[in-house]
């Protein structure tokens, strides 16, 4: 017995180097099962929140994420070691420009030159200007006006703009628009001054219509003035006002000779200074075009 203790000591002296050494096997994961079985994967901790766009721009970093677990017994004690792998950070995509709103509204005038517009030759027309964010068409002999050069719906829109009659006593800004294959003029002030109505309803003029409105428009005034033309109906107001609420089923719609050079859209005074400003165009969504 004796002879055999120095051969103890050296089994315990290992022994002792094996279990407290820096070295030695460390204790089983605590996240492993109690059994002893291979812990499971859910039992990993969760994974680091996701830096945020400008922290991953601002600095490309590397993120370090728990990919598995894996187990095995050591001496009898269960060792699990989660392994990792890096996922390199990359700068974020640039968001995608917002498409424009095909309803939204459009200018038709840029409130400083005419570009987009022409001055039909009438004869005896007066001088067309820009002034003060407006087109001034001056008093001539017959008819002063402008004409879009542009693409312009012809159903399911609306139009919108403003006028004011600086001199004279006829129309000031009456609008020519389309509606359907056809066009029409809603007239501001015609036949001395006070008549509003669509011109022509079944050849019938704005003065003797189911349009016909009598107006009190004052000199140097600013109106608003909104037309709507979906299938089914014409429609007009003055500032908040409806004036206008025709069906166009069964009528013939069109437009007086003297406007003829205003198609498709156009604006005109009669032997009157008028102004015009603030033109706008919007289609209609499906749902609003009646």
């Amino acid at each position: 017995m004796a002879k055999s203790a120095p051969a103890i000591v050296t089994v315990l002296l290992l022994l002792g180097t094996l279990l407290f050494s820096p070295n030695a096997v460390p204790a089983a994961d605590p996240d492993a099962s109690p059994d002893g079985a291979s812990a499971s994967p859910s039992d990993a901790p969760p994974a680091p929140p996701e830096a945020t766009a400008d922290e991953a721009k601002a600095s490309c970093c590397a993120t370090c994420r728990p990919r598995r677990i894996k187990c095995r017994k050591l001496l009898g004690r269960l060792r699990c070691v989660r392994r990792s792998r890096c996922v390199p950070c990359c700068e974020p995509a640039e968001a995608a420009p917002e498409k424009p709103d095909p309803y939204a509204w459009k200018d038709l005038f840029d409130g400083k030159t005419l570009e987009g517009w022409k001055t039909p030759e009438f004869g005896g027309e007066g001088e067309v200007r820009v002034e003060d964010g407006a087109v001034i068409l001056e008093m001539g002999s017959t008819m002063t006006a402008i004409t879009y050069t542009g693409e312009v719906p012809r159903d399911n829109y609306e139009l919108a703009w403003e006028g004011v009659r600086l001199d004279g006593i006829d129309f000031f800004a009456t609008a020519t628009f389309p509606v359907g294959k056809d066009e029409c003029s809603f007239v501001t002030g015609g036949w001395g001054g006070m008549v509003a109505g669509i011109s022509c309803i079944d050849y019938y003029d704005a003065s003797d219509n189911l349009t016909t409105t009598f107006q009190e428009f004052k000199d140097k005034q600013w109106y608003k003035f909104r037309a709507r033309v979906t299938p089914a109906k014409i429609e007009v107001w003055i500032d908040d006002q409806q004036v206008v609420n025709v069906e166009r089923e069964g009528k013939k719609i069109g437009i007086r000779d003297e406007v003829d050079l205003c198609r498709p859209l156009g604006f005109s005074s009669w032997v009157t200074t008028g102004g015009v400003k603030n033109i706008r165009i919007r289609k209609l969504k499906p749902a609003d075009g009646g």
